[in-house]
This record gives structure tokens, C-alpha cells and sequence, in this order.
């Protein structure tokens, strides 16, 4: 049976595309198909290719289903901006619509696990009243929260899940991505995450001397997802 998610985090920088690519990376450790979409990425860089977006192409990177770069990331923007502004800047009409369509053909495809990554956090603007949550709303998947995992992460953590069940959506798990390993009282903030957060923890990431979607992976439990 398929299973897909919406990947969001609590703030920008938070280690979502991380987080993704081991997720991605054990499904396919476990025998597992898998495909993912990145709708709208900034902070593009220019290639002979086009403009490619180094968190799109690690997703790619961990996909067994053949999807071409455009398919995983329709929309590419070249300045390191909140993505409304370098829509806007580019003249591109970036509203929940122009993006429904295309990450409805990768879950179309039907891989054993599929992965939608957002944007930065939970309340992303788009064009208009649109915000990137409206995406997750519209294709009604369960979201997978990335906790960066430093000073003041319970709040941020809370507060997203709460969105979340106010939007209507199930949190379905939830990862440490531990971003400051010198956070004071480490173990007891991620004890209060594991007791306030309503739903498993899927795994912690510290830090790791290389960075590899087979290295996070290691860290990771994908049968806690329901």
C-alpha cells in the first residue's frame, strides 16, 4: 500500500531536505519504490540546463520512479528570497493552483512512498491570500514535521502542529534534527517535544560529520509511520 506525505518544517533552515532524502532513502533501503516533489524552490542556481535547486536534486537524487528535474520541482527561482517575492519579481503567478497539478502527477505515479517537501515552514505565502500550507490542505496529505532542534524549538514545534490540526491535516510523525548539539538541556527539550507533540518521533539526527541521505537514513524509522 502507497504512502504519501507533505514534509514541513518549523522554520527555514531547519534540515528538511535532510530529513527527506534519508526518509526517501530508507523507504528505498526497506524495498520500497519511492518519488518526491519539491513544488516551488528559491535560491535557484543558472545551468546550461536551466535553473536547478540543490535541495530539488537531492530529492531527485533519492528517487527510484523516473522523474525528470521539471517534474520534481515545476517551479525554480533563481534569488534566495521567500518564494512570493521571487515569484513575483519573475512574473510568475504562483498560487496553490499552478502548483496542484503537477505534484498531483508524481503521487500519480503511485511510488511505494512519495514525499512533498515545502518550503520553509508551515505558513508559507504564495501569490495572493494562497500560502503553501493551502498545498498540503488541497492534496490532503499527512505532514511529516521537521523539528530544528535548538533554543526556542518547542514553541515554533507547538505552534506548527497546532496549524496543522487546525487545517484539518494529521500529523504523522516528527524528527529531531538537532542543529545545535549544545543546547542546553538537550535531552529534556526533546523529552517535551516526545509528550506535547501528538504524534511519534521518528527519529533524531545529530550531527554528522558527512552529510549523506544514507548516513541519516541510519538515524530514521519509517514503521512508526502510520
Amino acid at each position: 500500500m502507497s504512502q504519501a506525505y507533505f514534509i514541513t518544517g518549523t522554520d527555514t533552515d531547519v534540515g528538511k531536505t535532510t530529513v527527506a532524502a534519508g526518509l526517501l532513502h530508507a523507504a528505498r533501503q526497506a524495498g520500497m519504490s519511492t518519488a518526491a516533489g519539491k513544488p516551488v524552490a528559491s535560491g535557484c542556481e543558472v545551468t546550461p540546463k536551466g535553473l536547478r535547486n540543490a535541495d530539488a536534486l537531492a530529492l531527485l537524487a533519492e528517487c527510484s520512479v523516473p522523474l525528470t528535474y521539471s517534474q520534481v520541482n515545476p517551479v525554480a527561482l533563481e534569488p534566495a528570497i521567500a518564494p512570493h517575492l521571487a515569484a513575483r519579481e519573475a512574473g510568475v503567478a504562483l498560487t496553490v493552483q499552478s502548483l496542484l497539478g503537477p505534484m498531483r502527477e508524481v503521487l500519480a505515479l503511485d511510488a511505494d512512498f512519495t514525499l512533498i517537501e515545502g518550503a520553509g515552514g508551515w505558513r508559507v505565502p504564495l501569490a495572493g491570500q494562497d500560502n503553501l500550507s493551502d498545498l498540503a490542505i488541497a492534496l490532503g496529505l499527512p505532514v511529516i514535521l521537521v523539528v530544528g532542534v535548538r533554543l526556542g524549538c518547542i514553541s515554533h514545534a507547538l505552534l506548527t502542529a497546532e496549524a496543522i490540526a487546525r487545517d484539518g491535516l494529521q500529523l504523522a510523525g516528527w524528527v529531531a534534527n538537532i542543529i545545535d548539539p549544545a543546547t542546553s538541556r538537550l535531552e529534556e527539550n526533546l523529552a517535551t517535544l516526545a509528550e506535547r507533540l501528538p504524534a511519534p518521533c521518528l527519529g533524531r539526527v545529530a550531527r554528522i560529520q558527512s552529510v549523506t541521505a544514507q548516513a541519516v537514513a541510519e538515524h530514521l524509522q519509517l514503521d512508526l509511520l502510520d
